[in-house]
């Protein structure tokens, strides 16, 4: 513990140290919205005749309150979608500890996102690579129009709508090391990942002077920021931490314009179609549909289409979908052949369904729906499928390395996982002190196993008995 709160503290003097040393300089001067002035014309020569100045920025306030309308959106996709989501799915002795993760890191990423990490994912570029330093404390980003990012809302709503992205990204890793890894490691792994991981890569993807958005790679709505880059850290994360305790002979069942219209209709459709297509996979499979298992359809359908929905057409969108609830059912059950744990199948989910849907964008996408976008192979474009491959490998590349590199430094501060007892306990009382339900009423000490399962616990008493 004193080494964690060595190294907590360690990088709370860091941001410190990079917010008062940039606070000692000049602010960075507001976006212009208007061309610079033409230099002055020589003395004697005629002067040309003024050029038509650039429309100024305006803030709109229906575009305002809609962005701010759907940052709350997303924020509520990780507290309370994903915390009650994750919650549902694991042990009931591990269920405040898994809706501690979601709500944590909410607060966690805040502040982080604030002190460095917009600056480093949107901030002045640095080669490509990742945003300056310029805006540590958001200085300079103020309340008004910032052409780069948000012609007609304030910077700092944007700003918002992406710390929102920040948040669920790193929430969606914690369903693979759930039941088993410490309180101190997930809260050190989480700021570190957040800045060597998802900084970097959202700016490539989406910062003004990115790498891949100068390549011309599309991602709507992260299909690499968020769910490859989970994906994969994710897969690091379940094979050094290891398996749960038990796990393989235990019962473990976890089980406002015409764009956005059409990126309504492909993300509805997308998730609709993966739906049912993990259901009949499922159903071909095992015999019979499960209700998790149309709704763990409908998350890789989602997941599928976030790169895609705001290029591709209705139709493309059920293909997206359905490929994507049989291809990401077919990756969760093959984890046990592989030998990794994940607990939650945040790897078959968000890796494999984010690669595809990343993919499946090269493929679909036409300018026909968005001509800001471009066309993808069906379209004529065999160039654009190799763009949207070389951005799931750069991707790849930087998740599955700096995820690895932040594992062993956080187990070498603080060790990666619980003890067997604590694990045996469950991380509710072990790391919080907690219970998520009372004994009795039938209930074991920590009542019935998800599904239906039987586990033996102890009861009031203190004497074996068996919850259903």
């Amino acid at each position: 513990m004193k080494r964690f709160t060595l190294a907590l503290a360690m990088l709370l003097v860091l941001g410190a140290t990079m917010f008062v040393a940039f606070a000692q300089q000049p602010a960075p001067p507001a976006a212009s919205s208007t061309a610079p002035a033409a230099p002055a014309p020589a003395a004697g020569a005629a002067a040309a005749p003024a050029p038509a100045a650039a429309p100024a920025s305006k803030i709109d306030k229906g575009d305002t309150a809609w962005m701010l309308t759907s940052s709350v959106l997303v924020l509520m996709m990780t507290a309370p979608g994903l915390a009650l989501f994750y919650g549902g799915m694991v042990r009931q002795k591990n269920a405040l500890g898994t809706l501690m993760h979601s709500f944590i890191i909410a607060a966690v990423i805040s502040v982080q996102w604030i002190l460095w990490g917009y600056s480093l994912a949107f901030g002045p570029d640095k080669g490509g690579i990742i945003g300056g330093l310029e805006w540590v404390g958001l200085r300079g980003v103020g309340l008004e129009p910032f052409d780069a990012y948000s012609k007609t809302i304030p910077h700092q709503v944007f700003m918002v709508f992406q710390m929102m992205f920040a948040i669920i990204t790193p929430a969606l890793i914690t369903g693979t090391f759930a039941e088993r890894k410490k309180f101190s490691a997930f809260l050190l792994f989480t700021l570190l990942w957040a800045t060597f991981v998802y900084d970097p890569l959202a700016h490539w993807v989406w910062g003004d002077g990115g790498w891949l958005k100068k390549l011309g790679a599309l991602d709507f709505a992260g299909g690499t920021v968020v769910h490859i880059s989970s994906g994969m850290s994710a897969l690091v994360c379940a094979i050094m931490i290891g398996k749960r305790r038990g796990f393989g002979h235990q019962p473990m069942p976890l089980e406002a314009n015409g764009l956005a219209a059409s990126a309504f209709t492909a993300t509805n459709t997308g998730a609709a179609a993966a739906a049912l297509g993990w259901m009949f996979t499922e159903w071909m499979s095992r015999g019979k549909p499960t209700v998790l298992g149309a709704a763990s359809g409908a998350v890789a359908g989602l997941v599928a289409i976030t790169p895609a929905s705001g290029f591709v057409t209705p139709m493309a969108s059920v293909i997206i979908g359905a490929v994507a609830g049989a291809l990401c059912y077919a990756a969760c059950n093959i984890k046990t052949k592989l030998g990794y744990d994940d607990s939650l199948d945040v790897v078959g989910v968000h890796g494999v369904g984010g690669t595809w849907g990343a993919l499946a964008t090269g493929l679909f996408a036409t300018k026909a729906v968005n001509d800001g976008g471009g066309d993808g192979l069906f379209y004529g474009n065999p160039g654009q499928l190799w763009i949207q491959f070389v951005a799931v490998a750069a991707t790849y590349v930087l998740a599955i390395v700096m995820t690895s590199i932040i594992l062993k430094v956080v187990d070498a501060i603080v060790g990666l996982r619980v003890s067997a007892e604590d694990e045996v306990v469950g991380l509710d009382l072990s790391q919080h002190s907690e219970t998520a339900y009372s004994a009795g009423g039938g209930f074991g000490e920590f009542g019935p196993t998800a599904g239906g399962a039987t586990e033996a616990v102890r009861g009031a008493e203190g004497k074996p008995r068996v919850a259903h």
